[in-house]
C-alpha cells in the first residue's frame, strides 16, 4: 500500500491497529517540534517607517522631505532574515519612479508606466538567501509623485523588515537617506553588511537631544502625554546569586516608591537567589509641566557591588534596562503583584503598554514561533484534536502533557488579545501577534479556532476568554457579509481574489463556534442561524446527481465550481455533526439536515477507494489520497453510528471507519508520528488539476494533524460503541 513513504516506515508496523499508540505518537511529535515559547519582544520607534492596516510600508517623500529637488533620489534600507533560499513575493505600489537591489544586486527597475499608471500593484518576487538579506529601495522624486507602499503582496501576510543599520537590526522599520543626486552602486550585502560608506548617509534614526536627555527619564519618555497628578511605572529586574541583603537607594527628583517580587521594600531588603523583578511607582506632582525635569533610577548594592539592572522583555539590551507605563490615575495592589507579560498595564480606559527610553519608543510583541501560541483556522482544528485526544488519555489516568499544552496555547492567545488590538491602534495598523484576527474581515480569521478557545475553556482555565468570544460572535452575527437569504459569503477582504464567492469551507469556519457560542450566550436564535447557513449552503454547492459539494460558488459567474475538493466536503459534513450534536431533537429544520447529512454520507461512501482513502478530488481516483478529507469522513461517520442519525443498516459505515483509519496508519503516518498526504490551504479553479496537480500533498500541514487525531478518537469512540 506504499504512496508517501515504504511500507516499512509505516506506524501501523509499530502500532498493530492500537489506536493509542498512534495518538499518542503523534501528539508527542507535534508538541515536541512545537514547544510553548514566549512571543519575542523587540523595540520599536512610533516614529519611523511603519506597516499600515493593509500590512505595507508607506514612505511618503513629499511630506517627510518637502524641499526636495525634483529627481533627486532617497534610498531606503531594511533587511529580513531567512532560515534557506527561495523568494520572496513582494508588492511596490509606486507614487513615482523606483528601483530594488537584493544583497547588492539589482533585481527590478520601474518604466515609464509606473508613473502613467501610479498607485497600480506591482508583483515582484525577491531572491532570498540563507541569512541576511539587504533590500534597498531608490525612489526618484518627480511631479507625480515621491515614494510607495510596499511589502507583502497579500493583506494580513505577516513578514517584516528589520532596520539596515547594524546597531538598529532588533527593530523593525527602514533606515532611509536626504534626498540627494548621487547615484549609489556599492550596497550592503552579505559579505559586506554593514556597508559604512553608505550607511553614513542615514538620517532616519532620531535619538535624544542633550536638551531631553538633561529632563531625565521620566520627562522625555512621557513628552507626548499628560502626567501631572498622575502616576507612573517603571519596570526592570536583576538577578542575584546567592542569599543577601540588598542595600537600594533611588537616584533623581521623582518621587518612588518600591516594590521587589510584589512586596514593597525601602532601602535594604533580603533577598533569595534567584531572579527579581524590581517595579517602581512614581508620582509625579500636580504641579510638574512639560519641559520640567522628572527624573528616576534605582542603585542595588549586594556583598559584590553594584548589581546589574536588564530589561524584562529585552534579555541583551544592556542600555535600555527599565521599562515605562502610563500616565494613571490610581495603581491598584493586584497590578503591582502581578505583572502579566502578556496583558495590557492598567485598568479599564488607563490601559496601556510598555514603553522604552527612546524617542517614540516602546516594546513591540511579535510571535516568531512557528505554531504555538498564534491564532488562525487550522491550528483551531489542530488544537481540536489534540484536547479530545487529551480527553481520551485522561480517562485512562495517563500523564496530562498533551492537556496541558493545548491549555497554555490558548491560554497566552486569550492573554494577548488586548495588546494585539492596542498594537493595531497605535504603532501603524498591523500586527504581528494575532494579525488575522486584529484584522478581522472573514470567517477563516476567527471562527475555528474561537470555537477551539469554547471547547477548551469547558474543563480548562484559560482565563478571561469573554471579551474576545464575544468579539468574534459580533463579527459572525453582525457583520460578515452575508447574501440576502442571510447566508455567509465573501465580500471586501483583503484577499480581492475571495470577493463575491461562497465556499464549503466556511460551513467550518462558521457553524463549530455558532453552536459553542450559543451555549456559552444561552441564545438559541444563533442555532437557528447556524441550521439556516446548511440549507443555503446547499442551495449553491450541492451536486445531488453525485450526493458532493462543490468547493465554491462565484457569484460573478453565477455557478459553483462543480469540483467536489475532498477538505471542503469534509468540512461540510463535519460541521453538520458539530451541529447535529447541539440541536435540539424538536427543531423544526432537524429533519431537512438528517436528510442532508445521509445524502453526503452516501455520497460520500460511493467515492471511497478500495485502500480505504478518500482522494484530493473525490471523484478524481487518479487524484493522490488526502489525509484530511479522509479524517473528517472517519469523524462524520463515528458520530453518525454513535448518534443514529444514519439511516439503514449501519455496518457499511463502520467497515469504512475500519478501512480508512488502517490505510491512515499504512499510507499516511509514519512510525516517527509525522503526517503526510495533506493539502496545504487552496484558492480554488474551476478545473479539478488545479487542486490536483497544482494543491500538491504536503508533510505534517496544520490542515490534517488535528483532525487525524479527531479521527482516532472517534475511532476508539466506535469501537467501544456495540449498538
Amino acid at each position: 500500500m506504499a504512496y508517501y513513504f515504504e511500507d516499512y516506515k509505516a506506524i501501523y508496523g509499530q502500532s498493530h491497529g492500537d489506536i493509542e499508540h498512534t495518538l499518542s505518537v503523534m501528539s508527542g511529535r507535534y508538541i515536541g517540534e512545537n514547544p510553548e515559547n514566549k512571543y519575542t519582544a523587540r523595540p520599536f520607534s512610533n516614529c519611523g517607517l511603519k506597516r499600515n492596516k493593509d500590512y505595507r510600508y508607506e514612505f511618503h517623500g513629499n511630506e517627510i522631505f518637502p524641499d526636495a529637488k525634483e529627481f533627486s533620489y532617497a534610498y531606503l534600507w531594511g533587511k529580513m532574515k531567512r532560515e534557506g533560499t527561495g523568494s520572496l513575493r513582494f508588492v511596490m505600489i509606486p507614487y513615482g519612479p523606483f528601483k530594488i537591489w537584493v544583497n547588492g544586486k539589482e533585481v527590478y527597475a520601474s518604466t515609464f508606466e509606473a508613473e502613467r499608471y501610479d498607485n497600480n500593484a506591482i508583483t515582484i518576487d525577491l531572491p532570498i538567501e540563507k541569512g541576511w538579506n539587504h533590500l534597498i529601495i531608490r525612489f526618484t522624486k518627480t511631479k507625480t509623485g515621491f515614494g510607495g507602499e510596499f511589502g507583502t503582496w497579500l493583506g494580513k501576510l505577516d513578514y517584516y523588515f528589520m532596520h539596515g543599520l547594524k546597531s538598529l537590526e532588533e527593530m523593525e522599520g527602514f533606515d532611509y537617506t536626504a534626498p540627494t543626486d548621487e547615484h549609489y552602486t556599492v550596497f550592503p550585502n552579505a559579505e559586506d553588511n554593514e556597508c559604512p560608506d553608505f550607511a553614513s548617509k542615514i538620517v532616519s534614526n532620531p535619538e535624544w537631544t542633550d536638551k531631553q536627555l538633561a529632563l531625565g527619564s521620566i520627562a522625555r519618555v512621557f513628552n507626548d502625554v499628560n502626567i501631572s497628578g498622575k502616576k507612573v511605572l517603571a519596570r526592570t529586574r536583576f538577578t542575584t546569586y546567592y542569599p543577601e541583603n540588598i542595600s537600594l537607594k533611588v537616584l533623581g527628583n521623582a518621587d518612588t516608591s518600591l516594590y521587589i517580587d510584589g512586596e514593597s521594600v525601602s532601602d535594604n531588603v533580603n533577598l533569595k537567589a534567584g531572579l527579581h523583578q524590581l517595579l517602581a511607582l512614581v508620582n509625579v506632582p500636580s504641579s510638574y509641566k512639560t519641559g520640567d525635569k522628572l527624573d528616576f533610577n534605582v542603585e542595588l548594592v549586594g556583598k559584590d557591588g553594584k548589581i546589574a539592572l536588564k530589561n524584562p522583555f529585552l534579555v541583551d539590551n544592556k542600555e535600555l534596562s527599565w521599562i515605562f507605563a502610563g500616565p494613571f490615575t490610581t495603581v491598584s495592589e493586584p497590578t503591582i503583584k502581578k505583572l502579566d507579560e502578556n496583558s495590557l498595564v492598567g485598568e479599564k480606559d488607563e490601559k496601556t503598554w510598555w514603553r522604552i527610553d527612546i524617542p517614540a519608543g516602546w516594546i513591540r510583541l511579535y510571535n516568531e514561533n512557528a505554531l504555538f501560541g498564534h491564532w488562525d483556522y487550522p491550528l483551531g482544528v489542530t488544537l481540536y484534536g489534540l484536547i479530545e485526544t487529551a480527553r481520551l488519555f485522561a480517562k485512562e489516568g495517563k500523564v496530562d502533557t498533551i492537556g496541558t499544552y493545548v491549555e497554555n496555547h490558548v491560554k497566552k492567545a486569550v492573554a494577548t488579545f488586548e495588546y494585539a488590538l492596542f498594537d493595531k491602534a497605535n504603532f501603524g495598523g498591523a500586527t504581528a501577534v494575532h494579525h488575522l484576527l486584529s484584522s478581522i474581515d472573514s470567517l477563516d480569521d476567527c471562527g475555528s479556532f474561537g470555537s477551539l478557545m469554547l471547547e477548551v475553556a469547558k474543563d480548562r482555565n484559560i482565563g478571561d476568554y469573554s471579551y474576545i468570544a464575544n468579539y468574534v460572535g459580533e463579527y459572525i452575527t453582525k457583520h460578515q457579509a452575508r447574501l440576502e437569504d442571510g447566508c455567509f459569503y465573501r465580500k471586501q477582504m483583503m484577499h480581492k481574489f475571495h470577493n463575491g464567492t461562497m465556499w464549503a469551507d466556511d460551513l467550518y469556519m462558521s457553524i463549530p463556534f455558532l453552536c459553542r457560542y450559543a451555549a456559552f450566550t444561552k441564545d438559541s436564535s444563533i442555532l437557528d442561524d447556524a441550521a439556516n447557513q446548511f440549507i443555503g449552503f446547499k442551495k449553491k454547492l450541492f451536486m445531488p446527481e453525485q450526493k458532493l459539494m462543490a468547493h465554491v460558488y462565484d457569484f460573478r459567474r453565477d455557478m459553483n465550481t462543480g469540483v467536489p475538493w475532498g477538505r471542503g466536503n469534509g468540512w461540510t459534513i463535519f460541521s453538520l455533526t458539530e451541529l447535529l450534536s447541539v440541536l435540539p431533537e424538536n427543531h423544526p429544520k432537524r429533519p431537512e439536515l438528517l436528510k442532508f447529512y445521509n445524502e453526503l454520507a452516501e455520497g460520500f461512501l460511493s467515492v471511497q477507494t478500495e485502500d480505504g482513502m478518500w482522494h484530493q478530488v473525490l471523484n478524481m481516483s487518479d487524484s493522490y489520497p488526502e489525509s484530511s478529507c479522509t479524517s473528517m469522513f472517519i469523524c462524520a461517520y463515528s458520530r453518525g453510528i454513535r448518534n443514529g442519525w444514519l439511516e439503514g443498516d449501519t455496518d457499511k459505515y463502520r467497515k469504512a471507519c475500519a478501512k480508512a483509519w488502517s490505510a491512515l496508519e499504512r499510507i499516511a503516518i509514519d512510525r516517527a508520528g509525522n503526517l503526510y498526504g495533506v493539502c496545504r490551504g487552496s484558492e480554488f479553479a474551476f478545473n479539478p488539476r488545479y487542486y490536483s496537480e497544482h494543491l500538491l500533498p504536503q508533510l505534517n500541514n496544520t490542515h490534517g494533524i488535528g483532525i487525524t487525531l479527531l479521527a482516532g478518537v472517534e475511532m476508539c469512540r466506535l469501537n467501544a460503541y456495540q449498538k
